[in-house]
Formats: C-alpha cells, structure tokens, sequence
C-alpha cells in the first residue's frame, strides 16, 4: 500500500537550503548535474572517493598535513581513509577568530543560571583548559575522562582535550559508580573530571559519594578535577578555575585521520558496554555531511536537542559548532516544570533545528500542546527525532501542529557510527510513519536470511560499504576479534548494524526494532515496533513491550504484550479484546499475543529504547543484575515487575 505523502520537496530547495549549496558546486565545479536526491544518494555511495573528497572541500577541511588519496583499503573492516592526513577535530569546532563576540553557546539547567559563551570567550576558555590539562601532565594519546552533565565546562574540556590528541569518554552524572567505573575502566584514564552534584528539577542530587568510589575505582587515575556545579565540591581535587588559571595558546596537535578522538558506549543493557572508538577525520567528515546536508545547518543557525553526555547526541549536538551553528545545552528533567519547557526555550533562544525523542513528541501530543500557538517559533526549520521509532501519528501531530515549512526529520543510526544511516533532508519527500531514507554516503540495505537484498519485506539493516565514522575499533580488542564479532559476524566484509527494517520501492524506511529482539512465530519473523505503532494508539495505552519466548520443542512458543495503562484504567476483559483486535485487523492474526499483562512502567535506558532483550532474559530466569545496570534505566526500578512476573506465566 502507498504510504501517505506529508510533505513533498519544497521547490525552492536548491535555493534556500545547505544540500542545494553543495548541488550547485558540484554542478560548477565538477559539472555533476543531480536532478534528485535518489540521483544523488547513488552517486555518494558508487563513488565515494569523488563524494567524500566533495564534501572535504566545500566545508573547508584544514589538513596540516595531505592525503594521498581519498580511501586506500577499502575492505570492512579495515577500510583506510584520507591515508597521510593529519587535522584535529578541535580546530574545525572552536569557530574563527573573527566569529568573536557571536553567541555559540546557551546553556540551561536546573542548577544555575543560564550561562552563555560568544566564540571568542570559548576560544580562550580552550586555550586556558588545554595549558591546564597540559601542567596535569596531559599529551597525546592519554586518556581524559568526565563524570559531567551537559554543560559548557564539560564541552570545553572535551575540544581542550582533542585539541592535544588525547582521548576523550564521558558518562552522565546519573550513573552510578559501578556502571563508571566499567565503562572508565576499559580506558584506563589519567586526568577524571567530576560535579559533586546537579539538580533535577525540584530535587538536588548528591554525587560525592559516586565519585568517591569512582576514584577508588580508576587506579589509574592521577588527577581529579572539581568542576563547580551546585553547592557542593569533590575534596582533594582540582579547582576547575585553577586548571583554567593560565592563558595559554589556541594550538591544535595534528593526528593523523584515524587517530582516536573519543569512546562512546554501548549501552550496556545486554552485556557490559563495549567501549566504540571514534576517530578525529571520520566524526569532522560524518558530521560536516550530516549537520549541514540532512539538519540544514549553517552560520547564524541554533540547534536544541536534549541529550546526557552519556549519549551519541551529545557529540552530534557538540558538532554543530563544526557549521558555525550555535548550540543550546540542556541539563536537567527535561519535563520539568511540564512539558512546555523545552518549547519555551526553542522560542527564547530563536532555535532552528530542534531535536526530540519520539516519547517527547507523543506525550505532547497526548497532552494536547499546541506549541505554535502558545510560543514564537516562527525561526524553526526543522525538528529532529530519533532514538526510537515513531508512530505514524506522531508525524501527523508535527504537520498539523507547525506545517509545511517546518520538516520532521526522523533518524536511526548509533552510537556504532555516530550518526545516522537513514534519515531525511529538505532534498527527499516525508511520508507519513517511514524514515525517508537511507543517508548520503551510507550504503545501506535491507537483507534476508540468506543475504540477499530484499525490498517491501522486512531484513535485516546493513551497510555495504565502508563510511569514514565506523569506528576506529574497539578499545582493549588489539586483533579487532570482538568488533568483527559485533558487525561482521554474518556476511564478512558486510556491514551488520543489529535493527530490523524495511525499505519501499521508493526508497523510504521503517525501523521495526532490533533484530536480536525480533520475534519469530511460527518461522514468521515480527518486527516489535510494528506491535508499538498499533497499541501506543490505543488512548489508554501508555507504554507497551513485547517479547516472544520461544519453544524449544519448536511449537509457536509464547507471545507476551506488557502494557502500562494510564491512571485508573484497568486492564479488563474488554481491553484486552479492543487490543487483540486492533493487532489483528491493522497486522496480522500472527501479533495477537496469547498474555496481556499490565506492568507498573516500561524499562528503558536513558537513550529511550525499550529493553526487551533483558525483559526476555529474566523471564527465562536470570537475574537483573545479570542483563542490565539499574544505572542505564530511566526508571532504577523497571525491571522489579518483570522478576515477580516470571513464575506466573
């Protein structure tokens, strides 16, 4: 069936946007003519030397020293990009001199008072935190750590310290000690970076004790720095004025491309986190094509995305200062006083690209927010949702609410890349309920069982060919076994990225959850998000699960749907048949579920995403301390319910 077209291509795109920009140098420069983006997508993943080397220079990569060529091996893994470039990260992110007393940051919490940063103050704030870290006995390759929230000490540290070519990780303030100290404990860091505290929303939250056993925990540790965020201090600690106490020079160590930038983590809900390295030339070329040719970013722009310094986008919101865009920074409940709030500051600090997660966006239109009505929003271009799925209503509640020239771009893509592999553009229509496609450079398809391509059936996503933010490798895996074990571990030199999708003939997506969490019934396989779409609709559903346990006698096993209801709804007979028969009439006969169980609160980790894999664990027996760190999830005590559920079913 044809899905429904919200919104075609604007007819003035090649006019007005970053993506018609870099169209018409191409067309002058190179005299490439796309007469569309499906033009254009083809020739970015046919030819990645001419399209990679395309976007180096329209965004005016600074090399101190050249490449070669564009990509040497080009076998995954182990592709070779841009061999015998060395740049920094850092000196593409901190502006130019003459950007001076221009705003680049706004940040707001619920600790403090706003606090801004023109170019020229975050420049020298760098330049001081670099000569800082350089008296810690800080150089390249060392490891630096932070235990911060979102906020600019924690932003200036990070280009502070890629400007030196050591390596930077960083976890929310929100993570316990034990859930620290495995994901620091991999890198073995020199320098930790702490608050003794923060507020969220009404409450103040003290976190001298984490930090305490994290300390005790890093014996590698040599030096931590207290950065001043509430009333509290971390004792024997650095004072970050102190680390910021000496001018010192704006200088960039050139590394070569490849050359560690930072550690992301995996979430670690299914198995301690794996540490993801990324690297300085793969993120600045990643994030040049993404924030300025799919989120529309340039000089003069302002992006607010919520995000925790644990998650991939905060690095994706840090990034927008590559284009010259501003950015805000939030810290705190991002609900609190209510969800106005983060509306509000969209309309205060003049915001043209807006991120939010998909729940984000379903609760406000649950709640009945008219955000146009109440707010001057008149500045917004764009809003960004990823994280999870998004229903098809959620599309509808974006159209209605602020119309045709504010585009709803949804995304999936990962902390594996640090970006996203399909997601829209002004170049590309927005069909209601699908992702518009898969992104420039990023060869991606959808394969079956037997690794063939399929189209208009559900597959596996995959990616054939190499892009320059795959990670560097793994930190602690020196022959690189467990990263090919992660993707490579199906079809070698393919790209496996661990989501279920199906791609339309028109080139659209939808993301049906993740494919170790995908359910086979009666050798059928069921996307889990399919399931969401339909029963999220129902107005007295709030949150749902579902997990298939199987049968290892081969029958058909069980099917079991979790709901959280709202206030005072009760889960009786008559719901469970509205639900069995919505699931019915808009899938299959094959998604009714034989048990309907109604659960206290949904787990999710602090990214968003639903953990039916740890659900499914403990249902089979293990224990929660066994699949996932209460630390990772939104709600500490989410899996409780699951634990007293496992013997009745």
């Amino acid at each position: 069936m044809q899905p429904e077209l919200l919104r075609p291509v604007a007819p003035d795109v090649r006019g007005t946007t970053q993506i018609g920009q870099f169209l018409d140098r191409l067309e002058r420069e190179r005299g490439l003519r796309f007469v569309g983006y499906d033009e254009l997508h083809r020739w970015s993943v046919d030819d990645p030397d001419g399209f990679w080397s395309a976007v180096w220079e329209h965004f005016g990569v600074r090399a101190h020293t050249l490449h070669t060529r564009v990509l040497g091996n080009r076998e995954m893994p182990g592709a070779e990009w841009f061999p015998g470039a060395t740049l920094n990260y850092a000196e593409h992110a901190v502006g130019r001199p003459e950007d001076g007393d221009e705003v680049a940051v706004l940040a707001y919490s619920q600790t403090r008072d706003r606090v801004e940063l023109t170019w020229g103050r975050l420049r020298e704030q760098v330049a001081r935190a670099r000569a800082g870290l350089v008296r810690l006995g800080v150089g390249r390759g060392d490891r630096v750590v932070a235990y911060l929230p979102n906020i600019p000490e924690t932003l200036v540290a990070f280009l502070a310290t890629a400007s030196l070519g050591a390596i930077w990780a960083s976890c929310a303030p929100e993570f316990g000690a034990r859930s620290v100290v495995d994901r620091f404990g991999q890198v073995e860091p020199t320098v930790l970076l702490a608050v003794a505290g923060y507020g969220y929303g009404t409450k103040d939250v003290d976190r001298r004790e984490q930090v305490a056993e994290i300390r005790a925990g890093l014996p590698t540790v040599r030096y931590v720095v207290h950065v001043p965020y509430g009333g509290d201090a971390v004792p024997d600690a650095v004072a970050w004025a102190d680390l910021l106490a000496e001018p010192g020079e704006l200088a960039f160590d050139p590394v070569p491309f490849a050359h560690p930038l930072c550690v992301l983590f995996s979430s670690g809900t299914t198995g301690k986190p794996k540490a993801i390295v990324h690297g300085h030339g793969g993120i600045l070329l990643e994030h040049y094509k993404n924030h300025a040719l799919s989120w529309d970013l340039g000089p003069g722009d302002r992006i607010l995305w919520f995000s925790t310094t644990a998650w991939m986008m905060w690095n994706a919101l840090v990034s927008a200062l590559l284009v010259r865009a501003s950015i805000v920074m939030i810290d705190g409940n991002p609900v609190h006083p209510d969800l106005r709030w983060q509306w509000e500051l969209a309309a205060e600090t003049r915001t043209t690209l807006m991120g939010a997660s998909p729940g984000y966006l379903m609760a406000c239109r649950r709640g009945g927010l008219e955000p146009t009505r109440e707010f001057d929003l008149s500045r917004l271009r764009q809003i960004g949702a990823a994280g999870s799925p998004l229903p098809p209503e959620g599309y509808r509640w974006v159209a209605e609410q602020f119309g045709p020239h504010v585009l709803l771009n949804v995304g999936s893509g990962g902390t594996d890349v640090c970006s996203g592999i399909v997601q829209g553009s002004p170049l590309q229509p927005l069909w209601t309920g699908e992702i518009s496609g898969a992104c420039l450079g990023v060869d991606a398809k959808a394969f079956d069982a037997d690794g063939k391509e399929v189209v208009g059936e559900l597959g596996e996503l995959v990616i054939t060919a190499p892009m320059p933010s795959m990670p560097v490798g793994f930190w602690g895996d020196p022959d690189g076994t467990r990263y090919r074990d992660t993707y490579f571990d199906i079809w070698p030199g393919v790209w496996r990225h661990g989501d279920w999708v199906r791609f339309s003939e028109t080139g659209s997506a939808i993301i049906a959850g993740r494919s170790d969490a995908t359910l086979n019934r009666g050798g059928v396989r069921l996307g889990t998000a399919e399931f969401y779409r339909v029963v999220e609709e129902l107005p007295e559903v709030l949150d749902s699960l579902v997990v298939h346990l199987e049968d290892p006698a081969g029958g058909n096993g069980q099917l079991l749907l979790y709901v959280h209801l709202r206030d005072e709804v009760e889960l009786d007979d008559a719901l469970q048949r509205r639900i069995s028969t919505a699931l019915r009439t808009e899938l299959s006969p094959r998604h009714v579920p034989d048990a309907i169980t109604a659960v206290p609160v949904v787990p999710r980790n602090r990214a968003g995403k639903k953990l039916e894999l740890p659900v499914k664990r403990i249902l089979l027996g293990a224990a929660p301390d066994e699949v996932s760190s209460r630390d990772v999830l939104t709600d500490p005590t989410a899996l409780d319910a699951f634990v007293a559920l496992r013997g009745s079913r």
